[in-house]
């Protein structure tokens, strides 16, 4: 279960894999205990506990591909584990009294032990069904190669020291091989972590040098209207003269519009943010593209800056995209936003065409390459805990966010 990355809501399908798997062990404990058929149930058991495990989990696991055959191996090769160190046992105790009952208490250390393991794998591992889409067939070859081939010798059985060493082997071979996954899975987690504090430096740098140029540019065309300012109070103080009230009231009606033209919106308190809002805002606004936004965020957020301005810049620059598919008096995006009692984020746009949505209700992208945004959105909620919604509604696709 430490491996399995549920459907959601997950708690129902936590709970419903849980109810699964515990009917087969207790339908397994009936057939042992009351039926009596311990003498074939070992060539049986890959039927009545192995085959409805994998169903169980192929039924509520969130992935329908390679990643959910990986999940299984290894939960088979832990299996193997325990059986081989119950076999040792029963070799080493077999004129023992109560022998099996050690092999049992074997099998059962064995499992407990390997859970501390798999708790130290399984953050990793769960990090990397996000990250890593390909090459999870292969990563499958070497744990299903071991069970078919302890199960083979498991229920081929010749001198029992010969099966336990050959078992031995297969596993000592497969749990390198998990080794270096982990070696391997963790190398990929540095690189996507340094990739993205790049990129998360790079979009703030943008962002703040274009909120700069913006001020700057402002601050030209003030410095330019203050030097003119005593040209235009002249015109303005002969037109008064004149008793011409109406044109310097007009005179003065043009002169405040070229100011506010050029005026710098704020649009939030935090810098990073509002360097985002202002440069994509301003890019939506040169593609004809209507804005209609309002943001209430407080000086202190409960949540990474940096982190939120890479989730809004993904956002807001795939609403900018859907746009420019729309005739220009049709382009349109609403953003609302607010950071207290909690950030709450809705972003729509209309768009053309059908969206297809995955098991997971992330939009599935139409072109190679594209889908990026909604990855690293996908992957910011799960790393903090937020609830994200995509949904297309009366041609409007709406993203709904809440951390």
């Amino acid at each position: 279960m430490l491996l399995i990355d549920f459907r959601k809501p997950v708690a129902v399908w936590r709970a419903r894999w849980i109810a699964t798997v515990g009917l087969v062990v207790c339908a397994n404990l009936f057939g042992l205990l009351f039926l009596n058929f311990w003498d074939t149930y070992v060539p049986v058991a890959v039927l009545t506990v192995t085959l409805p495990y994998i169903l169980a989990t192929l039924w509520c696991s969130a992935h329908r591909d390679f990643r959910a055959v990986f999940n299984m191996a290894t939960a088979l090769f832990i299996g193997c584990l325990g059986t081989a160190n119950s076999m040792l046992a029963e070799l080493l105790l077999q004129n023992q009294t109560f022998c099996e009952y050690y092999s049992l208490a074997v099998r059962t250390a064995s499992f407990f032990l390997m859970f501390f393991f798999l708790r130290r794998f399984s953050s990793t591992y769960r990090q990397m069904l996000q990250q890593l889409n390909r090459s999870w067939g292969v990563l499958c070859i070497i744990p299903m190669a071991t069970f078919s081939a302890t199960l083979y010798a498991i229920n081929h059985p010749a001198d029992s020291a010969t099966v336990l060493v050959l078992i031995y082997g297969l596993l000592a071979v497969c749990g390198c091989a998990y080794y270096l996954m982990y070696l391997f899975f963790e190398r990929v987690q540095k690189e996507n972590s340094a990739r993205y504090e790049a990129q998360l430096s790079a979009l703030q740098l943008s962002a703040l040098q274009s909120r700069m140029d913006a001020v700057k540019a402002a601050g030209d065309v003030i410095r330019v209207e203050r030097h003119d300012l005593r040209h235009r109070l002249q015109t303005i103080a002969e037109l008064v003269s004149r008793g011409d009230r109406e044109a310097a009231l007009e005179f003065l009606d043009a002169a405040q519009k070229r100011l506010d033209e050029h005026k710098t919106i704020r649009w939030c308190r935090p810098p990073v943010l509002d360097a985002v809002f202002s440069s994509y805002f301003e890019q939506a606004q040169s593609q004809d593209i209507s804005v209609k936004a309002k943001i209430s965020l407080p000086d202190v957020l409960p949540a990474n800056e940096g982190e939120l301005a890479i989730i809004l810049a993904n956002a807001l620059e795939n609403a900018i995209h859907a746009n420019l598919a729309l005739p220009r008096e049709q382009r349109e995006i609403c953003c609302k936003m607010i950071g207290t009692p909690s950030i709450m984020l809705e972003l729509s746009n209309p768009c053309t065409g059908k969206v297809s949505f995955d098991s997971n209700g992330l939009p599935v992208a139409e072109q190679e390459g594209h889908g990026l945004g909604v990855q690293s959105i996908s992957s910011f909620c799960q790393r903090n805990g937020a609830v994200c919604q995509f949904n297309l509604t009366d041609g409007r696709f709406q993203l709904r966010l809440v951390l």
